[in-house]
């Protein structure tokens, strides 16, 4: 059982930063896959990011490639979202979800957290 919780959400002007988290509980942390993703109002959950239990395969959505970083600290069993030149369409409630490989799809993701608002301003 891994059970995540998300922070770091907030409200920024596009153009703007902001990092997200995913705290785990458990000791086997490193053995999850792990993914982002996000959710507007209206539409439905999509993929952001992925990282592999290791942090040494990651992959990205198209539209956010080049702007957002995933990272991982396995020793803090948490994992980021690093997310840069924001822009409005970036705004949604942003999942993170852990599961036993690396994938864009969302039923791949057995654990999911509360999710955290994020904000961009125009």
């Amino acid at each position: 059982q891994v059970q995540l919780v998300e922070s770091g959400g907030g409200l920024v002007q596009a153009g703007g930063s902001l990092r997200v988290s995913c705290a785990a509980s458990g000791r086997t942390f490193s053995s999850y896959a792990m993914g982002w993703f996000r959710q507007a109002p209206g539409k439905e959950r999509e993929f952001v990011a992925a990282i592999s239990g290791s942090g040494s395969s990651t992959t990205y959505a198209d539209s956010v490639k080049g702007r957002f970083t995933i990272s991982r600290d396995n020793g803090k069993n948490t994992m980021y979202l690093h997310m840069n030149t924001l822009k409005p369409e970036d705004t949604a409630v942003y999942y993170c979800a852990a599961g036993p490989f690396t994938s864009s799809t969302l039923n791949r993701y057995t654990y999911w957290g509360q999710g955290t608002q994020v904000t961009v301003s125009s």
